[in-house]
């Protein structure tokens, strides 16, 4: 199972870019105030809108975009993928969501194993539509299951994969001591696949378990708005009723400028 765990002393202790289409929901809340005459009515209504996102945004100036592998979805893979990562490029993930866009730089150099199975898969279009199926507040984002693009499986999501494996590839320069890193999920040593998460603060007890493989560059507000789909006040993780989990749009891979 694909489930990047928190450790058990945690959990008993506590635990944008335009030219995108949006759909605007808005919603109405009512305020009402006491006035000298009993029979006034003075309600206010305020109206509060949040936009959502429904289409991958321009790719940011300075940036050039890497070339698909597939024109649609490709979620089954045999093995895993031969090196394509070319000498002398710096590679970076743009993910668009529902709620926005986030860029990431990769650490291809410290991690080209990593970072060249992302890139694969991405340019697969693998990414394209999966769910944010877990995230809490104060700690991650994890996605990347193939297995969320579908509804019907919802009680399975968090254990799906590209049909393969890979080694970990744990630097001890990468660590855990900001919010914002990218990296592998997995269910135990060398079982890396597709599920990644993305931290939301420093979380130290990861250093040493995980693939770290890149770091956030813009979009911080955007991770900031996820839904939080579990939460661990009780002393384990519980979901969340009536959470819908985001969406991510795609996952586009590119390369800076020189």
């Amino acid at each position: 199972m694909k489930k990047l765990t928190l450790p058990a002393a945690l959990l008993l202790g506590l635990l944008t870019l335009s030219a995108c289409q949006s759909k605007t929901e808005t919603t109405t809340t009512e305020t009402k105030t006491e006035a000298a005459d009993p029979k006034t009515d003075t309600t206010t209504k305020t109206e509060t809108t949040t936009t959502e996102v429904t289409a991958p945004g321009a790719v940011p100036a300075g940036y050039t975009e890497v070339k698909a592998l597939s024109d649609k979805p490709v979620r089954e893979f045999k093995s895993e993928p031969a090196m394509s990562l070319q000498d002398g490029q710096d590679y970076y993930a743009l993910l668009d969501t529902n709620r926005g866009q986030v860029l990431i730089d990769l650490y291809e150099q410290e991690t080209p194993v990593t970072v060249n199975n992302f890139v694969t898969l991405a340019r697969n279009h693998f990414y394209d539509g999966l769910r944010f199926h877990r995230v809490i507040d104060g700690f991650m984002a994890q996605t990347g299951d193939p297995k969320s693009a579908d509804d019907a499986q919802k009680d399975a999501w968090g254990s799906g994969g590209p049909g393969y494996q890979f080694p970990d590839e744990v630097r001890s320069k990468l660590t855990f001591d900001t919010g914002g890193q990218l990296a592998m999920a997995n269910s135990g040593p060398n079982t890396n696949g597709s599920q990644f998460f993305v931290t939301f603060g420093p979380a130290a007890f990861l250093d040493g378990h995980y693939s770290l493989f890149g770091k956030v560059v813009t979009g911080d507000d955007v991770l900031a708005k996820l839904t939080r789909t579990a939460e661990t006040s009780g002393g384990q993780e519980t979901p969340i009723a009536g959470a819908v989990p985001d969406k991510l749009l795609s996952v586009r891979i590119l390369t800076k400028n020189k």
